[in-house]
C-alpha cells in the first residue's frame, strides 16, 4: 500500500519535467498510473469483502510512539475505489479541459490523489493528520494556480485557513483521544473505545469540528462555494468527488466506535441535517451552475454527516451507498458544466438556452446524472435516498420526527435545483434573448462525464454488487432486531418508496412553481450569508492583529529581547528551584587547560559588552565562540569543536560584510541612561541562570540516557565517529528535520534581503549616480588603464581598481581547489574520525565566501555552474529518499545498509548508506551559503553609505 501511495508521488513529482516534452500527453500518464491504483484494489476487492484486512506497519519514531500503519478494509476500499476510479476519470477529462500548465495541473492532481489515498489507509491517528493537512495544501496550489492576487487566490487562502483551522482543532483531540486510550492505531481506538469522561468528550468534539471544515458543514462552509473560482476539473475531484469527502471518512471511521458518546449523535445529526437544508435552499438562489453544484455539494455532504454519525447498521448502508453515488453523479455534473463553459463562453442560467438541442449528448449525460441526485428510480441514489429514508424512520437509536423532516425537506429541494439546473442549462427559454454558439465537445472530452453518470445508472441496476461493497462496512455497527437492511432497488410498495415517490412530486411541484416561488423567496429574510461573515471575520481579526501589534511591537530590540530572556529565566526557575539535586558532585573543571580558556571566553564577553566600536565587538564575540571550542578540545569532542570553530568563522564573515552597512559605533542612547543597567541586569541573570542550568541538569539524571547505547552500538553503523554516527544514523530524523528548517529559514532570509533590494531600487529609481558609484547595468569600459588583460579571478573585472588585490586573487585562485578537496575529505571521512556532511558543506561554503570575498558576486557565478535553488533541492532529496529508501525493502526507515567492495589502489572499502544521507546534507548546506550569498551580492556590495563615526540614527527604541 505504502509503495502505491509513493509511486503516484514520484510520478507526481516527474510529470513537470515530462512535460516539456510530451505536453499534453502527461494527462495520460497520470491517468495510467491511477488507472494501475485502481487495478491493484479491485484485484484485493473480494478478499476484502470476504473480511481479509490488509495491513502494512513500519516503524518511524518509536520512542515518540509514531508508525507508519496502513490498513486496507472495507470502508477504506470504498473511498480508494472512489479516489481513484474518478481520478482516472478526471485525468482524461483535464487533457482536453486544459490549454496551458499541463504539467503542473497533472502533477498537483496526482499528488492529492496520492495523499488522499494515504488519508483512506492510514491507520494511525497522527499519520491520518498528516495526509489531511497535506490534502489542504495541494488544494490550495489547485485552487490559487500561478497568478498571484485575484478571485482563485483569495478562495484559495478562504479554504486553507479554514480547513487548517479544523485541522488544528483536530489534531489537539487527536492527541487527546490517543493519551485517554493509551494508543494511537485507529483499529485498536475502535476495537477497545476508551471509557467516556470529559477527556474523551472534549476530544471527540474537536475532531467533529476538523471534520465539519473539511467537509464544509455549517457554518464552516463558505469556502466551498469561494472555491468554485478553481478550474473544472479541480471542481470535480477535489470538491465534488474526494477532498471534501474526507470529513465524511473521519466521521464514517470513528462512529462505529463512538457514536454512543455523547454529544456525539445529537451534534452530528443537528449539524448534517441542518447543513443539508440550508445548501439546498441556498443553491435555488444561485444562477451560477457551479456555484449550484457546489452549494447542492455542502447539502449531500450534511445528509452523509448524518447518515454515518447516526451509529446505526442501516444509517451506514445510506451513507456509504450516497458516498458512492454522489461521487458518480456530482464529478459528471460538474464536468458537463465545465463542457458546457468551455463550448459556450459562460455557465450563468440566465444566458444559457437551447444547449439541449445544440448539444444533445452532453444534456443527456446531464440527465442522467441529474436522475441520480434527484434520487429517481432505478439510479444509484434511488437506493442511497432509500436507505436514509429507512435508517430515519425505523432507527431505534433515533426516531426523532425532527430528523426524518428535515430529510424529506432537504430531499425535496434537492429535487427541486436538480430540475433548476437540468432546465436553466438546457431547456429552450420562451424569452427572445439570444442563443450562444455552441459547438460540440470532442467524444473524448465528454466521455469522462458520460462514463460516470453511466455508471450511477449501472450501479443502480446492479444493487448486488453496491450491496457486497457497503455491507461489510455497516456489518460492524449492532444487528438490528429485525431483518437487517440491504441495499436494493426495489422492497415492495412499503411507507419509504411512497415517501421517496411524495419528494420527487413535490420538488417538481415545487420547480414548476418557480416563479411564485422566486417571488416568495425575495420577500424572505435571506439567511446570514457565511461568505460575508467570513470576509467581515478577516477583516475583524486584521484590525485586532493590527490593535495588539501596535501595543506589543513597539520597534524596540532591546525590549522585545528583554521578553523573551526573561520569560527563558523565570518559567523554568521555578521547576528548578523546588526540585534541586544535591550539587556534591560537581567539579570545577577537569584539566588545567580549561582555565585559561574559560578566562578568555570571561573577559572576551566583558570586553563585547563594553565596547562602543561595533567590529571590535564582534571580534571579540568571535573570541568568546573560538574559546568555547578549545574547551571541546580540551573536553576530547573534536568534532564539536570543529563544528563549532567552522560556524563562529562563517558567523563572523558575514557579520562584518553586515557591519559595513551600519554605523561603526553603537549609538550613544544604548550606551548611557537606565536603560543600559536594566540590560546588563538581564543579562547577568540570564547568564547566572544558564551557568546553574548546565551546572544542575546533568547532575539530575536518573540514567545514564542513550550515549551509552549509542557508544556501545556505534559498530553496526559502520563508523567510529559516534559523533557522526548520531547526526546520520541514530538522530537522522533530528537531522532531516534541522536541515529542512535551514532550508525554510535560509528561504526567509533571502526574501526578506530581496525584499529590501527592490525597496532601495525603487527609492533609489531616477537619482543621478555619483561618480564613485557604478550602476549595474552601466558596466565598465574595457579600455580601462587599471584593468589587467589576464585575470587570477574571471569575476575580478567587475571590480573597481580601488578595490583589486592581485595578492589576493592568487592565493584565492590557488586556495580555493585545495579547501574544496578539505571539505570532500571531511564528508567522506566523518564516519571514521572528525568531519562529516555538516562539516564539510560550511568548508566548502567558505571556500566561495572567500572568492565572493576577493573577486566579487560575478566571480561565485563563474566558479558555480549550478544554481544554488538546485543544491538545496538535490540535497534535501537525497536525504529524503535516504530515510524512505527502506520502506520498499519492509524495514523501518532512516534503516542503515553497511557496504564492503574492493576498488584499485584503496583495496577494501566499507561504507554505508547514511553516507548517501550525509552527502545529501553537505549539498544543502552548500547550497544554502550560495543562496544567501546570491541573494545579499547585489545589497552588500552597494555602495557603503558615509555615515558618522559617531553614529547614526537608531533604529527603533531603547529601553
Amino acid at each position: 500500500m505504502l509503495v502505491v501511495v509513493l509511486s503516484q508521488l514520484a510520478c507526481a513529482a516527474a510529470l513537470p519535467a515530462a512535460a516539456r516534452r510530451i505536453g499534453r500527453g502527461v494527462w495520460a500518464v497520470a491517468a495510467l498510473v491511477l488507472a494501475g491504483s485502481l487495478a491493484w484494489l479491485l484485484t484485493r476487492t473480494a478478499a476484502v469483502l470476504d473480511g481479509t484486512t490488509y495491513t502494512e506497519t513500519y516503524a518511524w519514531s518509536p520512542t515518540l510512539g509514531l508508525e507508519i500503519a496502513l490498513r486496507l478494509d472495507p470502508l477504506a476500499l470504498l473511498m480508494a475505489l472512489v479516489v481513484t476510479g474518478v481520478g482516472v476519470a478526471v485525468m482524461v477529462y483535464g487533457a482536453y479541459y486544459h490549454h496551458l500548465g499541463h504539467g503542473r495541473e497533472a502533477a498537483l492532481l496526482l499528488a492529492f490523489a496520492a495523499v488522499m489515498l494515504g488519508l483512506v489507509l492510514a491507520d494511525h491517528l497522527l499519520l491520518l493528520y498528516v495526509f489531511w493537512e497535506l490534502t489542504s495544501v495541494a488544494s490550495f496550489l489547485l485552487i490559487a494556480g500561478r497568478r498571484e492576487g485575484g478571485d482563485r487566490q483569495r478562495a484559495a487562502e478562504q479554504a486553507l485557513l479554514t480547513t487548517v483551522a479544523g485541522g488544528l482543532a483536530m489534531l489537539f483531540g487527536m492527541v487527546m483521544l490517543g493519551r485517554a486510550a493509551g494508543t494511537y492505531r485507529i483499529s485498536a481506538l475502535l476495537a477497545d473505545p476508551p471509557p467516556a469522561g470529559a477527556m474523551v468528550t472534549t476530544a471527540l468534539v474537536l475532531i467533529l469540528i476538523g471534520a465539519f471544515a473539511k467537509s464544509a458543514q455549517f457554518p464552516l462552509h463558505a469556502w466551498l462555494p469561494a472555491a468554485m473560482a478553481a478550474p473544472t476539473s479541480v471542481s470535480a475531484y477535489l470538491h465534488a468527488a474526494t477532498m471534501v469527502k474526507a470529513g465524511v471518512y473521519l466521521v464514517a471511521r470513528l462512529a462505529p466506535g463512538f457514536a454512543d458518546v455523547a454529544p456525539w449523535r445529537p451534534l452530528v445529526l443537528t449539524v448534517g441535517l441542518y447543513t443539508l437544508v440550508v445548501g439546498a435552499w441556498r443553491a435555488l438562489r444561485e444562477t451560477d451552475m457551479k456555484r449550484l453544484l457546489a452549494y447542492g455539494t455542502v447539502s449531500e455532504l450534511g445528509m452523509m454527516i448524518a447518515l454515518f454519525g447516526m451509529g446505526t447498521r442501516t444509517g451506514a448502508i445510506g451513507g456509504a451507498v450516497l458516498l458512492l453515488s454522489h461521487a458518480l453523479f456530482k464529478g459528471s455534473l460538474f464536468m458537463v458544466v465545465g463542457v458546457v463553459d468551455h463550448q459556450t463562453g459562460t455557465r450563468d442560467l440566465r444566458e444559457l438556452s437551447g444547449l439541449g438541442r445544440a448539444l444533445p449528448a452532453v444534456a443527456v449525460v446531464a440527465l442522467l446524472a441529474g436522475a441520480s441526485m434527484a434520487k429517481l428510480p432505478p439510479t444509484v441514489g434511488w437506493i442511497a435516498q432509500d436507505g436514509a429514508l429507512e435508517a430515519m424512520l425505523h432507527g431505534h437509536l433515533t426516531g426523532a420526527a425532527w430528523a426524518t423532516a428535515a430529510l424529506c425537506l432537504g430531499s425535496v429541494l434537492t429535487v427541486t435545483y436538480t430540475a433548476r439546473l437540468l432546465q436553466g442549462g438546457f431547456a429552450t427559454k420562451r424569452d427572445d434573448r439570444p442563443r450562444r454558439p455552441a459547438d460540440p465537445p470532442r467524444p473524448l472530452f465528454l466521455a469522462p462525464a458520460a462514463v460516470l453518470s453511466v455508471l450511477g445508472l449501472v450501479a443502480g441496476l446492479w444493487y448486488p454488487a453496491v450491496d457486497a461493497l457497503t455491507a461489510p462496512y455497516a456489518d460492524q455497527y449492532p444487528e438490528p432486531t429485525g431483518k437487517p437492511f440491504h441495499a436494493a432497488l426495489w422492497h415492495g410498495w412499503t411507507p419509504v418508496v411512497w415517501l421517496a415517490l411524495l419528494i420527487v412530486v413535490l420538488g417538481l411541484a415545487l420547480h414548476t412553481a418557480r416563479r411564485p416561488f422566486s417571488r416568495l423567496l425575495r420577500r424572505l429574510p435571506r439567511l446570514p450569508d457565511a461568505e460575508r461573515c467570513y470576509r467581515r471575520g478577516m477583516i475583524a481579526l486584521h484590525h485586532g492583529a493590527v490593535v495588539f501589534t501596535r501595543y506589543t511591537q513597539v520597534g524596540s530590540l532591546p525590549l522585545y529581547l528583554t521578553a523573551i530572556l526573561l520569560t527563558v529565566v523565570v518559567l523554568p526557575s521555578f521547576a528548578v528551584l523546588t526540585a534541586m539535586p544535591p550539587l556534591d558532585q560537581v567539579r570545577a573543571w577537569w584539566t588545567p587547560a580549561e582555565l585559561p580558556l574559560a578566562v578568555i571566553v570571561v573577559i572576551a564577553a566583558a570586553c563585547a559588552a563594553m565596547l562602543k566600536h561595533r567590529l571590535a565587538a564582534v571580534l571579540v564575540t568571535g573570541a568568546v565562540g573560538y574559546a568555547v571550542a578549545g574547551l571541546f578540545v580540551v573536553q576530547g569532542a573534536p568534532d564539536l569543536a570543529l563544528t563549532q570553530f567552522l560556524v563562529e568563522s562563517l558567523t563572523l564573515v558575514v557579520v562584518v560584510l553586515v557591519l559595513r552597512r551600519m554605523p561603526s559605533r553603537f549609538t550613544p542612547a544604548s550606551q548611557t541612561g537606565p536603560g543600559r543597567w536594566a540590560r546588563a541586569a538581564v543579562a547577568l541573570l540570564v547568564g547566572l541562570f544558564v551557568a546553574g542550568f548546565a551546572l544542575t541538569a546533568p547532575q539530575g539524571r536518573e540514567n545514564a540516557g542513550p550515549a551509552g547505547d549509542y557508544l556501545r552500538r556505534v559498530g553496526e553503523t559502520g563508523g567510529e565517529n559516534v559523533v557522526n554516527a548520531i547526526v546520520v544514523d541514530f538522530r537522522a530524523l533530528d537531522t532531516l528535520g534541522e536541515i529542512s528548517v535551514l532550508m525554510v529559514t535560509a528561504l526567509g532570509v533571502i526574501s526578506l534581503i530581496r525584499l529590501g533590494t527592490r525597496t532601495d531600487t525603487r527609492t533609489a529609481a531616477g537619482r543621478r549616480a555619483g561618480p564613485d558609484v557604478v550602476t549595474e547595468s552601466a558596466g565598465y569600459p574595457t579600455d580601462r588603464w587599471d584593468e589587467p588583460r589576464e585575470h587570477w579571478l574571471p569575476g575580478s573585472t567587475d571590480l573597481l581598481g580601488a578595490e583589486r588585490s592581485v595578492l589576493m586573487e592568487v592565493v584565492t585562485r590557488l586556495l580555493f581547489p585545495s579547501i574544496l578537496v578539505v571539505s570532500l575529505f571531511l564528508l567522506f571521512s566523518g564516519h571514521y574520525r572528525p568531519g562529516g556532511g555538516f562539516s564539510g558543506g560550511l568548508v566548502a561554503g567558505q571556500a566561495f565566501i572567500l572568492r565572493y570575498l576577493v573577486g566579487g558576486p560575478t566571480d561565485v557565478e563563474h566558479a558555480v555552474r549550478v544554481r544554488p535553488g538546485h543544491l538545496i533541492g538535490v540535497g534535501l532529496t537525497l536525504a529524503a529518499t535516504t530515510a524512505m529508501v527502506p520502506l520498499a525493502f519492509g524495514d523501518p526507515p532512516l534503516t542503515s545498509t553497511l557496504w564492503s567492495f574492493h576498488l584499485p589502489l584503496l583495496g577494501q572499502v566499507k561504507t554505508s548508506s547514511s553516507l548517501v544521507f550525509d552527502i545529501g546534507v553537505y549539498l544543502l548546506i552548500l547550497g544554502v551559503i550560495l543562496t544567501l550569498l546570491s541573494a545579499a551580492g547585489t545589497s552588500l556590495r552597494a555602495p557603503v553609505p558615509k555615515l558618522g563615526t559617531g553614529g547614526g540614527t537608531a533604529v527603533g527604541r531603547s529601553t
